[in-house]
């Protein structure tokens, strides 16, 4: 008979998370074990963390550090935890998310069940329509700057399960390991952009920090929140240049700040507000909202209005990953196997960027047709050097196979 644990952690607690980490797939930690390596000794290793978990002698190792690129050129930092690190994160996060989950304001969007990026976006349409002004807000290195006192100070409002504030504590500490392999222990702030639990904390963190004082101070003045990312509604210029104020003197006691720059106030123009106003534009998640022509469907006519479409930040980042595939050099593979190789990129940018301005969008992912173009004049023989046969083919592959890629088809699904 096993020893009695000091905290009780049921297997089938592990298990589950272990099911949620495998779907998430990931990437290595530092120790370079993948998930298939991990699951080649399934059972000794889940047991291993769940004895570990219920003993109290769990400890996380490193993070290790990487880079992504963003869409203006500078670089993401991740952080990314073991598998079993990641897989304990998730045992903590299937215990807190239910407690905390019906506490989130209704306008907080990011990496909540049953929210999305598509309804903060929806939503932020909607609402600059009829409201004139958005203070589009930018904080300055937030996953780097969460402060661990009062995030610990959030968490413990809402549970007093000594093994969850315990183990939030260790990761929160963990130290890093930088690309060079140098390890920088965690003081006092930040938490790792990439580990499973990190969206949840910050989620908390900001509830407080932004949705509760906005509540309780701007209750009339609506905001759409996706983690980091806000943007707020005002009724007048005022209105806006007060807000941005406050909002930045409220973030200083919490120990963060407001990018200078990227953070400003916005002019809704369209037909019926033609106001001239230095900046009448601004990004969230991927979208660009400015003023566009459109046409009424129902009387034909054509009129501003202020909605979004795919970023130029976006699309250029669409076009330099579509350069990188080099596809008029791949003449060796038949037209199935390269459409193959790219369907799944080009359907997972349709399925987000083109749920608004889908006509925009496939302007915007063109260069994949002029490469195809290209390898279609490498690959045949009547084609080559021959530009206009080979566009010609094109829109006949396109009238023949119009499911080929997802970014023929004339209207979404």
């Amino acid at each position: 008979m096993e020893q009695a644990k000091p905290f009780v952690i049921s297997k089938q607690e592990v298990w589950q998370a272990y099911k949620q980490v495998k779907a998430n797939r990931g990437v290595a930690g530092v120790d370079g074990e993948t998930i298939e390596q991990f699951e080649q000794n399934l059972s000794k290793n889940l047991y291993r963390l769940w004895n570990r978990l219920s003993s109290g002698s769990y400890m996380p190792s490193p993070v290790r550090r990487v880079e992504i690129p963003k869409s203006d050129g500078k670089m993401r930092p991740l952080g990314i935890p073991t598998v079993a690190d990641r897989i304990a994160q998730m045992v903590v996060k299937n215990i807190l998310e239910p407690q905390l989950e019906p506490e989130f304001h209704p306008d907080s969007y990011g990496y909540r069940p049953k929210r999305s990026a598509h309804q903060a976006v929806g939503r932020a349409r909607q609402r600059c329509q009829c409201i004139d002004w958005v203070v589009d807000l930018d904080i300055k290195g937030f996953f780097d700057n969460i402060d661990h006192a009062l995030l610990m100070k959030a968490v413990r409002k809402h549970t007093d399960c000594r093994w969850v504030l315990l183990y939030i504590e260790r990761w929160l500490t963990a130290p890093v390991q930088m690309m060079d392999g140098e390890l920088v222990v965690n003081v006092g702030k930040g938490t790792p952009q990439g580990g499973v639990i990190s969206p949840l904390l910050a989620n908390l963190f900001l509830h407080y920090v932004f949705d509760r004082w906005m509540d309780k101070y701007f209750p009339d003045l609506p905001f759409e929140r996706y983690a980091d990312d806000v943007i707020c509604h005002c009724f007048s210029k005022a209105q806006a240049k007060m807000l941005l104020r406050e909002v930045q003197r409220r973030l200083a006691e919490c120990k963060l700040e407001l990018h200078p720059e990227k953070s400003k106030i916005v002019y809704c123009k369209d037909e019926a507000r033609r106001g001239h106003y230095p900046v009448s534009k601004f990004d969230f998640l991927g979208y660009e909202f400015r003023p566009r022509w459109v046409r009424n469907s129902q009387r034909g006519t054509i009129f501003a209005r202020f909605t979004p479409a795919v970023s130029p930040k976006a699309s250029k980042a669409m076009r330099q990953t579509i350069r990188s595939w080099r596809l008029h050099l791949k003449t060796t593979l038949s037209l199935d196997e390269v459409a193959q190789q790219i369907r799944p990129t080009l359907r997972g940018w349709v399925q987000y960027y083109g749920h608004f301005n889908w006509s925009l969008l496939i302007r915007a992912l063109r260069t994949a047709d002029e490469y195809l173009v290209r390898w279609a004049m490498g690959k045949f023989k009547g084609l080559r050097d021959r530009g206009r046969m080979a566009r010609k083919w094109l829109m006949k592959l396109k009238a023949r196979q119009p499911d080929l890629l997802p970014t023929w088809l004339s209207s979404q699904s």
